[in-house]
């Protein structure tokens, strides 16, 4: 099985390199990793081209230009230019744990999608993560005693249908799926632009088309990096989209990896 492991990032370098840092980490290694730029400038481009010569595997910037935040449409963009048969996604301010992949791999099964947990660091924590360009929790770190941050493989494997009818209990930071399950649907919903929901409403279509949701419980840990929340001004459209893939049923969207529109 080939893993694509998709990241996406928007100007901020600095963490963006921690994420990579901790990918190289991983004791299974992607078989490739997508940058999924939302349109950043010239400091990003040449950060992954520098991690791109010195990356254990291939390593490739997907962009488009900046327009106002639309994650759901890059992340699509290196969907469909991925090699990989299973595609983990994440985001560029996550630190992963060293067996963030190989949990994921292991969880994986025909007909399932899958999300998982995270653990939320202080500001005190990132910024000396940042400081020391570290991708390890600092020894006395508070973060230590997350619950979200115990790894017990046999565990995770027994808590895989964790909330497992709720479609809407998603986390787009944390989240795999076959690429062809993720091609069946047309991907993410292009209508949805600005924070949140883009997650919720994709899995509630793939729900729709007959797939079943599992949680990653203990295991594929990963560390959120403190920063200030996006402005959620859009939400109250995203929602509605959302509701609408919960309620209709339908498993497609006009807009998405392909452009079904006739537009």
């Amino acid at each position: 099985m080939r893993v694509s492991l998709i990241v996406s990032t928007y100007e901020n370098p600095e963490f963006l390199y921690l994420t990579l840092k901790s990918v190289m980490n991983q004791r299974r290694l992607p078989d490739e990793v997508l940058i999924a730029d939302d349109g950043s400038g010239e400091d990003t481009r040449a950060l992954v081209e520098e991690m791109a010569a010195e990356a254990f595997v291939p390593l490739r910037h997907v962009w488009h230009p900046d327009e106002g935040f639309r994650l759901g449409a890059i992340r699509n963009k290196a969907i469909a230019s991925a090699d990989g048969d299973y595609v983990i996604q994440i985001d560029g301010d996550i630190v992963l744990h060293p067996s963030f992949v190989l949990d994921h791999v292991s969880m994986a099964r025909r007909g399932w999608f899958h999300s998982g947990s995270r653990v939320i660091l202080s500001a005190a924590t990132t910024g000396e993560m940042l400081s020391r360009k570290i991708v390890e929790l600092p020894e006395g770190a508070p973060e230590h005693n997350n619950p979200n941050g115990r790894r017990m493989p046999w565990l995770m494997h027994m808590m895989r249908r964790y909330k497992s009818g709720d479609g809407g209990y998603v986390r787009g930071c944390n989240m795999a799926f076959w690429r062809e399950d993720l091609l069946n649907v047309n991907g993410y919903n292009e209508e949805i632009q600005g924070w949140g929901r883009e997650d919720s409403e994709l899995s509630y279509r793939m729900i729709n088309s007959g797939l079943k949701k599992g949680f990653v419980k203990f295991g594929a840990i990963e560390y959120h990096l403190f920063h200030k929340e996006n402005s959620k001004d859009n939400d109250p459209r995203n929602i509605a989209l959302m509701e609408h893939a919960r309620k209709s049923g339908i498993t497609e969207v006009p807009r998405g990896i392909y452009d079904l529109s006739g537009d």
